[in-house]
């Protein structure tokens, strides 16, 4: 009895216990159920039992700019609904993502999210002379204004004037090189398509010259060989050999946008929303290489 019995092959039952989640993602969850839970406690709301109205109110604050916090994107606030959607699951309950009040609020959001982006400004002589003007003169300084006019003149994305290098074949990840000369620096670029040069003359004005700012900035930052723009020891007194990620230009456009007091007629949020990496690279076509 007992050997047929254990060859008896019994129906497999379904396991209806919820998957491990990547600890990355059980912190996300745990982040998502926090947010939520401190959202819920300005707005006077109890989290709990779910509440569809009360989460599609949280999605459109989460869908529309709070002060300085811009709007999340769609696909931000879909991976929070889902935090919540297992933060009920773990106290034993259910939020139903297709609940009248979440969905509506979803499909207001979405149509938002649908709407053109905001065209970006384009940064003109006057304008990078102001940035620049608004940069100190120690060594990050020297950094920045340097790679804020060679981006300015050489008509560079953020992912090329960061992926400089002093030399030719100085490192794998170069995306380029420079070459300076008596009366110009010359930018050898390659990608995918191959190698094209962008030569910058050099200026009568010194503080708008990009071939004088990059000599000031490879002389004091003692920079010979590898990445040309790279991070400034926390002191400010030495350049390290980290190369700079492209969000840094981003960050300096930004930044020396507001110093130099570009479009005063606009509040801050809107002045920055106005201006991103590419702000750097629509004046060349119509200005020319030098």
């Amino acid at each position: 009895m007992n050997n047929l019995a254990s060859k008896l092959i019994l129906p497999a039952q379904e396991d209806t216990s919820e998957p491990d989640a990547p600890d990355n993602t059980v912190l996300a969850y745990a982040t998502d159920w926090a947010d939520f839970s401190r959202w819920c406690r300005i707005e006077g709301a109890d989290p709990l039992p779910p509440s569809p109205d009360l989460v599609g109110r949280y999605i459109a604050d989460l869908g529309s700019a709070q002060g300085t916090a811009p709007a999340l994107s769609v696909t931000s606030i879909e991976r929070r609904l889902f935090g919540l959607c297992h933060g009920y699951r773990q106290r034993g309950m259910f939020l139903d993502r297709k609940a009248e009040g979440i969905a509506a609020a979803m499909e207001a959001v979405r149509l938002v999210d649908a709407r053109p982006p905001v065209r970006k400004d384009k940064i003109g002589p006057e304008d990078i002379g102001a940035m620049v003007a608004s940069l100190p003169f120690d060594l990050r300084g020297l950094r920045d204004r340097a790679l804020l006019l060679t981006g300015y003149a050489g008509g560079l994305r953020r992912s090329q004037i960061v992926g400089l290098d002093r030399g030719k074949d100085d490192t794998p990840d170069s995306g380029g090189w420079i070459e300076i000369g008596q009366d110009a620096v010359v930018i050898t670029l390659r990608d995918r398509r191959g190698q094209r040069e962008v030569r910058i003359g050099r200026r009568r004005v010194q503080q708008l010259c990009a071939v004088h700012a990059l000599e000031q900035w490879l002389h004091f930052g003692r920079i010979g060989f590898g990445p040309v723009f790279v991070a400034v020891s926390r002191d400010g007194q030495k350049a390290l050999e980290r190369r700079l990620n492209d969000k840094h230009v981003v960050r300096l456009i930004k930044q020396t946008v507001l110093a130099a007091g570009l479009r005063p007629d606009l509040p801050e949020a809107e002045r920055l929303r106005l201006y991103a990496g590419q702000s750097l690279r629509r004046t060349r076509a119509k200005e020319g290489a030098a």
